[in-house]
């Protein structure tokens, strides 16, 4: 799963979403899907403006977190090809 750690780099500046949102010129309603986790896709140009005004490195803003379900699906298709 991959998980956006947006709330958690505002939280440790003080910063509000409206406060982000006029720094880098991103809609509020999209600054609100990023941080609450909401969104489908992302948009690579707003991930560089969010990295460049809170100072960080992408992997500070977005990380893989491995999902258990797909780890135990792999490791039995796995298995399973090896029986075959």
């Amino acid at each position: 799963m991959i998980r956006i750690r947006l709330s958690t780099l505002l939280g440790e500046k003080r910063w509000t979403q409206a406060d982000l949102a006029r720094r880098t010129g991103i809609r509020a309603n999209t600054i609100n899907d990023y941080y609450h986790e909401m969104a489908d896709r992302v948009n690579l140009e707003h991930l560089d403006r969010i990295c460049e005004v809170l100072g960080c490195d992408l992997s500070d803003l977005i990380e893989r977190v491995p999902d258990e379900a797909s780890s135990f699906e792999f490791a039995r298709a796995d298995s399973l090809r090896r029986k075959a």
